[in-house]
């Protein structure tokens, strides 16, 4: 037989479109063409292929070999088909059966000795494998990774030669294990007793996490912002199976190697030099950025205004939607981006605003705040000041207040409150569910249309300060919004 199909998968954001391999064989001048909207790294791998097959001890059929990666408008990119167009070649050679092809999809980039490589986004891969009921061969240093899809067989191998014997029943690949990939995070944490004082921040903090709320501290350094968000972690409740894999989904697309703590919510912490591509991602062949690793977690962005106002504008999207779409000529992909926003922020340039130590003028202390402009500021759902702890607190002998288990009992409570009533986080109400589940009596209108004036307050700003006050009730365990609710949601606004 002269024609071989083998089924494989592209890459394209979080998602791995089937793409098929045909391989065809016929007469004329040797010559090995590939077509399909191949690039550089695809087209190099009719040398890889010829390399693994000879030094396998395959023949390499001397004729014209034809190679088509359908669909043929869909880019194909890296080094992921090189297994697949090997086993095309030597089905269509009849070095290797064909009855078998079609039950599997393959994935996997190869050495010139034939050695199986790992690649990148082989759990999208191996999830849509699952959906259209087949098993998947891939390289042994994948396989960790591909088997968080619970649904889908894999096998693995460390060389072309196994994977042939495989196919051809002679030996067979050992099929992987799945238990042992998603571990829990069972190591101690930081702990938010250990931050000093810091009543209302701790509070905040702990609103932010049962209601997904994004969080602004501003204060003189020295009081405990960084310190406070790096314990957000320890307090946020772990993922789902469904969030689990979109997170591990979109860190397979950027690296190969799986995420250490499976259920753990990941926590970015980019540098402020970080440029607007490292923040949304995009590239050549658009990769996610760290509002996308961050999915379904925290993005701290410490020392706020120090980033540049270019870069922080292009947070205002994703912030909204909860995605983030990025446009090239070839294609656009998407990459989800439900994150929590965490920032920090000094007052002035010098830090010290208020005490006699600032030297900063009007003009300086204007120009430092307006890094950070109206839209996105109206996005920040809880702002809180952060003043110095009193010397009296830091040489006190008083216990520590409540550790980070005993906050995550009430946030984790207060999330299964909110997933029961609407199915999702109360920073993710839509404006009709704001209607519906937030509703405000005669008196407690009267304290908001004070606010709108006395504040400024956008249509937004109005909408969020709802959203917290509906997270306040839902730790206080009440089912409707209380009068002293709205007036805590309302002091957690600058």
């Amino acid at each position: 037989m002269s024609l071989a199909v083998i089924y494989t998968r592209a890459k394209s954001g979080i998602n791995a479109p089937l793409v098929t391999v045909e391989v065809h064989l016929s007469n004329g001048l040797p010559s090995l063409n590939i077509v399909g909207l191949p690039e550089t790294a695809v087209k190099e791998s009719k040398d890889r292929v010829r390399s693994a097959l000879l030094n396998s001890h395959f023949d390499f059929p001397a004729r014209r070999i034809t190679i088509n990666l359908a669909p043929a408008d869909l880019p194909k990119e890296g080094g992921r088909f090189d297994l697949p167009i090997a086993l095309g070649i030597l089905a269509a050679s009849g070095q290797l059966p064909t009855d078998t092809l079609k039950d599997y999809e393959f994935i996997g980039e190869l050495a010139l000795s034939g050695e199986l490589r790992p690649v990148n986004g082989t759990l999208p891969s191996a999830l849509a494998c699952g959906k259209s009921q087949r098993s998947i061969i891939l390289p042994h240093s994948n396989s960790a990774e591909a088997t968080l899809a619970s649904n889908t067989c894999v096998y693995a191998g460390k060389h072309l030669l196994e994977v042939c014997a495989h196919l051809k029943h002679s030996e067979t690949l050992p099929q992987q294990s799945r238990s042992q990939n998603k571990n829990r995070n069972t190591a101690p944490t930081a702990d938010i007793n250990e931050v000093i004082g810091q009543h209302q921040a701790k509070r905040a903090l702990e609103i932010a996490a049962a209601g997904a709320h994004n969080l602004l501290f501003s204060g003189p350094p020295g009081t405990g912002k960084t310190m406070l968000a790096s314990r957000l972690p320890g307090i946020l409740p772990e993922l789902d199976e469904s969030e689990a894999l979109e997170v591990a989904a979109v860190y397979s697309v950027n690296s190969n190697t799986p995420r250490n703590h499976f259920f753990e919510r990941p926590f970015r912490s980019p540098h402020h030099t970080s440029s607007s591509v490292s923040l949304v991602g995009g590239g050549g062949n658009p990769r996610p950025g760290e509002v996308s690793m961050a999915h379904h977690g925290v993005l701290f962005l410490d020392e706020l205004p120090e980033f540049s106002r270019k870069v922080l504008e292009v947070l205002r999207e994703p912030l909204e939607s909860g995605s983030i779409l990025i446009a090239r000529a070839q294609a656009s992909i998407e990459y989800p981006a439900k994150f929590m926003l965490i920032a920090a922020m000094n007052p002035c340039p010098c830090g010290y605003f208020g005490e006699t130590r600032c030297r900063c003028t009007p003009d300086q202390v204007n120009r430092y705040r307006d890094k950070i402009s109206g839209p996105l500021l109206d996005r920040i759902d809880l702002q809180v000041n952060v003043p110095r702890v009193p010397h009296r607190e830091l040489t006190s002998n008083d216990p520590a207040g409540e550790n980070s288990i005993t906050v995550r009992q009430r946030v984790i409570s207060a999330r299964e409150k909110q997933q029961r009533r609407q199915a999702c986080s109360n920073a993710q109400l839509s404006r009709k569910q704001i209607d519906q589940f937030c509703p405000l009596d005669e008196e407690q209108l009267e304290i908001m249309n004070a606010a709108i004036e006395r504040m400024g307050l956008s249509a937004r700003g109005f909408h969020r300060i709802l959203k917290v006050a509906r997270t306040i009730a839902d730790l206080d365990g009440q089912e409707k919004i209380q009068k002293r609710h709205l007036s805590e949601a309302l002091a957690y606004r600058l």
